[in-house]
Formats: C-alpha cells, sequence, structure tokens
C-alpha cells in the first residue's frame, strides 16, 4: 500500500462458486428505477460495452478530498500523487515517480507528471497539491483522516512541477498516504471546504467526471476529455443507490443494473447464469460489535470478556456468509502478516460464566444475569436494510443469551444509530488495506474516541495508545512488529469490540467486458472498491 514494507499475497478468485444453496430472491415492490441500462442482457455490442450501471448499498456524503472523499484510492474523479495496481503496489499517477526519499525518511519529494490538465482545461501545478494537504491537515476542515498525516510538518512546492514533504518523524508507509486524492486550488481554493458546491460539484484529474448527483438515487459520470491517461472504452456510468440487498439483486436480475454488489447467499442465486459472472474479492473488511466505556452494562470488562467467548464465530462465518470470510479474532485479518498467531479463540461458554461470576452477575429472571440491581442487558443497533449485519446482530444476541446477557437488537438509519454511538452498541463495519497503522490508529487510539466513526466503541487503553505511538512512529520492523503483537494481546485482556468475521466481498456482472479484476480490499466496498476500481481499463469482449 514502496514505502508500504509488507502487503498481503493476493488472494483474490474470479468466478468463485459460492458453495450453500442458492436462496430465493425476495422481490421488493415499488424499487425505484434509474436508467437501465444500454442492452440490459448484454450481447455485447458496442454501444452496450459504453455505459454501465452499477447497484451499490451507499453513496459518499461528499465528493471533496478534502473532506475525506477517495482517500484511500480509486477516486473516478481524482488522482493522487500516486495510485495501486491490482496487487496494491504503488505506482506513479500525476506524479511522474515515485518520490525521491531522503533525510532518513523525513522528506518525500514528487516530480508532477508534465501535461496534466484538470477536467475544466487548467492545468495540474505543483500548487494544487500544496493546497490540498494544507486544506486536509487544517483543522477548520472537517475532515475526520487528518490524523493519518499526523506526520507531516510541511508541504511547499518547488517551482509548479515538484513537491516537497518534511515530516516530523519517519512514517514507514508515509508513499501510500499520498494516492490522497488532488483538488484545483482555482476552484476549491475560493470556497469553505465544508460548506462550497465543490462538495457535489467536483473537478479532477481522474478518467471520469461527475454528470450529475441525485442524493439517494445515483450518480452519472462520463469519460473526462482531459483525461492525462488511455482513454476509457466505457464512456459513461451510473452508480445506482440501492440500499436493500434484495432489491439490488431484484433489479439485477430484470436487467435494470449491469452489475451489483451483493450478500453471499443473494450472489448465490446467479451461480448458474452464464449471462453473468460473480468475482470474489478477499478483504480488511470486519463486522463487529461496539462496545462502549460509558455504557452501562457494555462499559465492564467482564460482560465485554464474557461476549468474546461465548461468541460463535466460525458459525457466523459458515451459516451467515456462506463461508465466504473468516472468523475475526481482532481487526487484523488472520492471514495478514502483521496478524499475531496464537489469539485465536473459540468459543467457550463454560469460560464466559466464569468470568461473569468472577465479577459478581449472578443468574437471575429469564435467565439474565444482574448485578446490584443492574440487569446485563443492552441495545445493539444495525443499519437497516443491510442483512449480512443484521444477521450478524441475531446471532450474537442468540450467543449472548446462552451467557446469561441479553442484547436488544434495532435495526435504525445512520441519522439515528450516530447520535447513539457513545453509550450504545453497534454493530459496525471497518477495516483497512495495507500498513497496519491505517486500520489500528482510527479503531483505537483514545484521543481519537467520538471523532465521527472513529474510535466508535471509546476504547481507552493506556498501553494500547503507546504501542499504537511506537507503531507509527518507528521504521525498525522488529518494534514496529512488537508494538503490533502487544495491541493484539492487550484486545483479548480487555477487548472494547466483540470482533466476529472478515467477511469476502462479492459481486455479480453481466459477462460483457474484459479487463475486470478485483483487489484486497478495505472496509469500503461497492463504491470505489469492486471489478470496477478500473473501469476505465475495462474492453469490451470481441
Amino acid at each position: 500500500m514502496t514505502a508500504r514494507r509488507t502487503r498481503w499475497t493476493r488472494r483474490t478468485d474470479r468466478s468463485l462458486p459460492i458453495r450453500s444453496a442458492a436462496a430465493a430472491v425476495a422481490f421488493a415492490a415499488g424499487a425505484t428505477a434509474c436508467s437501465a441500462p444500454t442492452g440490459g442482457g448484454g450481447d455485447g455490442g458496442t454501444e452496450a460495452a459504453e455505459s454501465v450501471v452499477i447497484g451499490v448499498a451507499s453513496e459518499p456524503d461528499t465528493l471533496s478530498p478534502l473532506l475525506g472523499y477517495g482517500k484511500d484510492g480509486n477516486s473516478k474523479i481524482f488522482d493522487g500523487l500516486l495510485a495501486r495496481d491490482t496487487d496494491l503496489e504503488l505506482k506513479p499517477a500525476l506524479a511522474a515517480a515515485l518520490p525521491k526519499v531522503t533525510d532518513d525518511g523525513r522528506t518525500y519529494t514528487f516530480t508532477l507528471r508534465e501535461g496534466v490538465k484538470f477536467s475544466d482545461g487548467e492545468p495540474l501545478t505543483a500548487g494544487d497539491v500544496v493546497y490540498t494537504y494544507r486544506t486536509v491537515l487544517d483543522e477548520k476542515t472537517n475532515n475526520t483522516a487528518r490524523s493519518e498525516l499526523d506526520a507531516v510538518e510541511n508541504v511547499r512546492a518547488s517551482g509548479d512541477g515538484t513537491v516537497v514533504f518534511t515530516l516530523k518523524y519517519p512514517y514507514a508507509p508515509f508513499a501510500a498516504r499520498t494516492v490522497l486524492p488532488i483538488v484545483p486550488e482555482h476552484v476549491a481554493g475560493k470556497q469553505d471546504p465544508n460548506t462550497g458546491d465543490f462538495n457535489t460539484e467536483p473537478v479532477g484529474t481522474g478518467p471520469y467526471v461527475l454528470t450529475g448527483w441525485s442524493k439517494g438515487e445515483k450518480l452519472g459520470f462520463r469519460a473526462n476529455p482531459h483525461y492525462w491517461g488511455d482513454k476509457p472504452a466505457v464512456k459513461s456510468f451510473t452508480m445506482a443507490v440501492i440500499a436493500d440487498d434484495n432489491v439490488r439483486a431484484t433489479r439485477l436480475r430484470s436487467g435494470d443494473l449491469d452489475g451489483a454488489v451483493l450478500p453471499p447467499n443473494l450472489a448465490a442465486t446467479f451461480e448458474k447464469d452464464d449471462g453473468r459472472r460473480t468475482y470474489r474479492a478477499r478483504s480488511y473488511d470486519f463486522r463487529a460489535v461496539t462496545l462502549p466505556s460509558a455504557g452501562q452494562v457494555t462499559g465492564d470488562r467482564a460482560i465485554r470478556r464474557a461476549l468474546d467467548a461465548a461468541v460463535d464465530r466460525q458459525a457466523m462465518v459458515d451459516k451467515i456468509l456462506d463461508g465466504a470470510g473468516r472468523p475475526a479474532y481482532g481487526p487484523l485479518p488472520v492471514d495478514d502478516p502483521w496478524y499475531e498467531r496464537g489469539i485465536e479463540r473459540p468459543r467457550d461458554l463454560a469460560a464466559a460464566g466464569r468470568i461473569l461470576d468472577e465479577a459478581g452477575w449472578k443468574p437471575g429472571s429469564g435467565g439474565i444475569r444482574a448485578r446490584d440491581g443492574q440487569r446485563a442487558s443492552f441495545t445493539l443497533y444495525y443499519p437497516s436494510g443491510d442483512k449480512v449485519r443484521q444477521d450478524h446482530a441475531l446471532a450474537y444476541a442468540s450467543d449472548a443469551k446462552k451467557a446469561g446477557i441479553e442484547v436488544k437488537v434495532e435495526g435504525a438509519t445512520w441519522e439515528v444509530i450516530e447520535p447513539r454511538m457513545k453509550t450504545d452498541a453497534v454493530l459496525a463495519g471497518l477495516g483497512s488495506v495495507g500498513d497496519p497503522d491505517f486500520g489500528l490508529y482510527t479503531l483505537l487510539h483514545s484521543t481519537l474516541a467520538g471523532d465521527g466513526f472513529n474510535n466508535m466503541a471509546h476504547y481507552a487503553n493506556p498501553a494500547v495508545d503507546e504501542a499504537l505511538d511506537a507503531g507509527r512512529r518507528s521504521q525498525d520492523p522488529k518494534v514496529r512488529a512488537a508494538a503490533y503483537r502487544e495491541i493484539q494481546k492487550a484486545l483479548v485482556a480487555d477487548p472494547g469490540y466483540t470482533f466476529l468475521t472478515h467477511i469476502d466481498h462479492l459481486y455479480v456482472l453481466a459477462d460483457r467486458w474484459d479487463g475486470l479484476t478485483t483487489q484486497l480490499e478495505p472496509h469500503e466496498h461497492g463504491f470505489a472498491s469492486g471489478p470496477w476500481w478500473n473501469i476505465e481499463d475495462w474492453r469490451p469482449k470481441k
């Protein structure tokens, strides 16, 4: 993610069959349709191949990189100094080459690619790069990912074609942070980054430009005539925003969509369809239950440890994910090179009972434990329409009840959930590709508690904070490995989350193009990730 010292071995399977029997697709009445794809079922013709409609579960809050959009790469509207290839190796994008690193890892110098223009025809300059990074780092800008650039002390231009970053301390994975999309100062610089029109009317250097955004319905894109790279064969595409998994599957089957992200049980219904292919991507994407320290019940360490022991992770992988995933024993997947071997924890209801007994939680009415008049009961929210999270939440509640803990599951919108995150549990989905600092720091560091969706559990452990800082600031691989080992062990002894599964992402598309691949993916899937991560490289089948 070739500043990133280690990475996963790519383990992406294309057209991988889903193991269990297909589940019936539930047809939802009144599904709102957007423009149907030309050629729908797909005859492979040129006209059909030039326009694509993709069904995704959610849309961004903003299209401005200044507020966090596209910070991990793969934005179709923008480019960063660097980009990632299929295997997540860094490659030049707006930079002409990988950076020159000097001063013992404290200075990164980038030379810009010549002849690059923004979609409005204006040239890219080093000043645009400086403006982008300085604005993101400005505390007045509402970007909750600012901590990811904590190492940056200064960024300056050296003429129109060179950008120099000076770091406060050597930060091993810094180059991978320069996939951050670059915005034009001559447009964005005239607006308030938090409220300006640029958030919904972006101008970038990427292969496509936004043609329209109907919130909650769809986003349209067409090829950028000023793009510096090869001209895309897919001339336009639409991202149809369809929150309900069943509706997405229904519209894909009807030909209203060319492709969609789907949960395993619905993806399985297409596996015998000769006109479509299923793509499966490994991911860092985990499902976990946040256990807020401020909650009356979830704030008790014994409750958190008992839940960690009571949960049947393998059953969730088998029954909910249909085998398309792995048990999660922490935020890093079991096949990640930084994963700490030996922290695997099979379900142990007897251990859960002992933990609760020793902490004074005694069996009470209906088998639910209580202590000092407080029932071991709390509410767990999940986002409505997300069947995979709902199923995880229900399975979690069932496992918890066997240990004498009542978990009341409720579906709600994020508008309802977000204000409750400090005290109520949430079925969360998180995970970042690449260096462990990328995902662990924002998940666990106490200074980020309650900062948007950072540290949702308000987790606070001084030893973990110290290890996170050591892992971020050291370039010594042994020091970093020791720090991340300590963090993973601490999460076993003092869990702030119950980690459940790491999920594989599944996509079904009409089989009309060549050049489709998947990457190892972060939590975000569907909008920037998926086989369309490189849609500009697709070519119609001959």
